[in-house]
């Protein structure tokens, strides 16, 4: 649930009086209005420039109508929710709207033109607005970084009053620390009661759960999340809602249901009753088989283009220390099923045996073990590791139907013997190649954030998450981040 106002551009470009978000809120949508404007005219400027250039006539009136489709541009990104704020920066939101603004005016134009018989350049239509959606989309990407960066080290922040226990309070602080590029920063805290002795953390308690819209009113804060706890029914968030109105504040309200989001929920009225319903996620029939298809002829490409790499890797290894250049390993895949894995060798031959020497040593909590030197590693497999280059002989295991490209980690038969009753729950699809733990943090992940993420893939999986995954997986790779 949330509350705020959308409105128009001219309204999301007002800053609400006394808050420090507003400031740079309002700019960088200006920046983004004069961005949008300017890759609309870069590419109305090609597509004339080349006819032109081979010599065709272009009449004043394709040029006028040439300089209203870059006007109409912004306007049609406005349209289709390009400038609200909370699509800036934030999932793909953002990138859904400027495709929806762009291919709604190229519809536009299109129909307008044959309705009224009206006889325009088909490089309008069939160049310069594909063009432009492709440039507005990748300048975008490129704010959309360059908001992230900035976001790292603290500023371009929205501030947030928590609202719940202490234990999902911390919960939602370490999430929004580790993974600052959200945008949300935790500044107050209303408990159930006025206690002010509650360790946050470092995040002050502000008040109790009757004086959120004081303490809201008092910081100028942003946002009020409410975090599920049950004294706060559907009338009390009501009438939260109700007092934040005024000052466009917005209402976050995390579902019970915390690990399933996207196209599973609905909401259905019922009785004059809103009700939260929640399918079944899919783990057989069409969408699996083609999530299927989608993986092996993909693994399969990029075997056959990354072969004589692969092949060299592997002399390396050979050369660089004693041992075969593949690892296997008993790994616990879909339902249980146990199968081989291969990686490439990036430990000393022995590493197995000499395991029980370094238990002590674990840096790792719950069943994973991991040390951040690892004396067992070699030099060459530290690069591979860090780089993930070990795991690619694992495009075998998805060829051969054992893994999925994207999907929860293989697990280790002692890591499944201790497993509780949830955590089996990521058994009920394939391990992947990457998955949520490894563009969230890989190794630098506690046992609880890995499993969290695991079962909220399981929950939420679909190719398009999929598709997410694996292009953020590229640039955590490339930086070599939390790989040890």
């Amino acid at each position: 649930m949330r509350v705020g106002t959308r409105g128009s551009v001219g309204v999301l470009l007002g800053a609400v009086p006394g808050r420090k978000s507003s400031i740079w809120t309002r700019a960088y949508l200006r920046t983004l209005l004069l961005g949008d404007t300017l890759c609309a005219l870069c590419a109305c400027g090609v597509v004339l420039g080349i006819r032109w250039l081979n010599g065709a006539y272009i009449p004043v009136v394709e040029f006028a109508f040439g300089l209203g489709l870059v006007l109409s541009w912004p306007a049609a990104l406005a349209l289709g929710g390009a400038y609200r704020r909370r699509a800036n920066g934030e999932g793909t939101e953002e990138f859904k709207a400027v495709f929806n603004g762009g291919v709604g005016l190229m519809a536009a134009v299109a129909i307008g033109a044959y309705v009224t018989q009206t006889s325009i350049a088909r490089s309008f239509v069939m160049a310069m607005l594909p063009l432009g959606l492709l440039a507005t989309l990748f300048y975008r990407y490129k704010m959309r970084k360059h908001l992230h960066r900035r976001r790292e080290v603290g500023e371009y922040m929205r501030q947030v009053i928590a609202v719940g226990h202490r234990d999902s309070i911390l919960d939602l602080v370490m999430q929004f620390r580790r993974q600052p590029y959200h945008g949300m920063q935790v500044v107050g805290a209303c408990l159930p009661s006025d206690d002010r002795d509650v360790d946050l953390d470092g995040i002050p308690v502000l008040g109790s759960f009757a004086d959120v819209a004081d303490v809201v009113a008092r910081t100028r804060a942003d946002a009020v999340a409410v975090l599920a706890c049950p004294e706060l029914d559907g009338a009390a968030l009501r009438r939260l809602a109700w007092s934040l109105e005024a000052d466009r504040t917005d209402l976050f309200v995390a579902p019970a249901l915390l690990d399933v989001a996207g196209p599973r929920i609905s909401i259905t009225p019922v009785a004059g009753m809103p009700l939260l319903h929640v399918e079944h996620p899919e783990f057989n029939g069409a969408r699996q088989f083609v999530k299927s298809v989608f993986d092996r002829v993909v693994a399969g490409t990029a075997l056959v283009v990354l072969a004589l790499p692969l092949v060299a890797v592997g002399v390396l290894i050979r050369l660089t220390s004693p041992g075969p250049a593949l690892f296997r390993q008993t790994r616990v895949g879909k339902d249980g099923k146990e199968f081989r894995v291969y990686k490439f060798r990036t430990m000393v031959a022995d590493a197995e045996q000499r395991k029980a020497e370094l238990l002590d040593a674990n840096e790792f909590d719950g069943v994973l073990f991991k040390i951040r030197n690892d004396p067992r590693i070699t030099k060459v497999g530290a690069y591979l590791r860090r780089y993930s280059i070990d795991e690619l002989p694992q495009l075998l295991n998805v060829i051969r139907g054992e893994m999925s490209l994207v999907g929860p980690r293989p697990p280790l038969l002692e890591e499944v013997a201790a497993y509780g009753t949830d955590v089996r729950r990521r058994l009920v699809v394939k391990p992947g190649m990457t998955g949520l733990w490894q563009v969230s943090g890989r190794s630098d992940l506690t046992w609880d954030e890995s499993v969290r993420l695991d079962l909220r893939y399981v929950e939420n999986w679909s190719l398009i998450l999929d598709l997410q995954i694996l292009w953020k997986t590229w640039g955590v790779v490339t930086r070599g981040e939390g790989a040890y």
